[in-house]
């Protein structure tokens, strides 16, 4: 690079950051769009996000964005990665933080809110092109999801607080797309402490599994007093 740059150069860019909301159903993890109500891509779909404001921290500029755009709230967002290719944005050079939650579905009410029309779940892998590059930055944070998953129990925040086993493997079985032996996965969930609720699923066509919750205050105990290692 040539140092004859102009030094105010340096300052002539901007920041933004993009949402990536992750929930699980019927078998699949989606991620929550909106579609645009503005240029540039109007009317496209879009991975929640905005402009960082001058004096606004980044996790504070993340929740507002989130809830300016889907009036969704008090989810606990997580830094990912950055993107910042000259152009990825056809408006001038925008660099990008991707955040991003895992949320209960069936307890999130996401609305179209400010200049977003629309909203809607999608299965990751049934996501068709959406503006700027969020193709690229939805599939890299759910390869970094899917890394996570392997060795933390972050399962636990995309199943429903009562699950079956069958939906926890279904879960991993999205997240590695492939087909896992049921026997094996059983084995593998053995240590991780799980109680039994004694209750059983309703209204299915199917025999009724047992559901089970995590037991976060053990798993805690277990990971400081026994170095209690999670792996799937």
């Amino acid at each position: 690079m040539s140092y004859k740059i102009k030094f105010d150069k340096f300052f002539s860019y901007s920041f933004s950051l993009d949402c990536v909301i992750f929930g699980y159903e019927n078998g699949k993890i989606h991620a929550l769009l909106i579609k645009r109500a503005m240029e540039p891509y109007l009317g496209e779909w879009a991975i929640p996000g905005d402009l960082v404001y001058p004096d606004e921290d980044l996790s504070d500029a993340a929740s507002r964005i989130l809830t300016e755009l889907t009036k969704v709230e008090g989810v606990m967002l997580h830094q990912g990665q950055t993107f910042g290719k000259p152009d990825r944005h056809p408006q001038g050079r925008v660099i990008t933080n991707a955040y991003f939650a895992l949320v209960r579905k069936e307890k999130i009410n996401a609305v179209a809110d400010s200049w977003a029309e629309e909203v809607k779940w999608l299965p990751i892998r049934e996501i068709p092109q959406l503006a700027f590059d969020h193709n690229e930055i939805i599939e890299s944070t759910f390869e970094l999801l899917c890394q996570k998953l392997k060795r933390e129990p972050l399962c636990f925040d995309l199943l429903p607080e009562k699950f079956t086993l069958n939906q926890m493997q279904q879960l991993y079985e999205y997240s590695m797309d492939s087909v896992l032996d049921k026997a094996n996965f059983r084995k593998k969930v053995k240590p991780i402490p799980l109680i039994n609720v004694n209750e059983k699923q309703k209204n299915v066509k199917h025999r009724p599994a047992n559901l089970f919750k995590f037991d976060s205050v053990l798993y805690s105990k277990l990971v400081e007093e026994e170095n209690f290692l999670f792996r799937m």
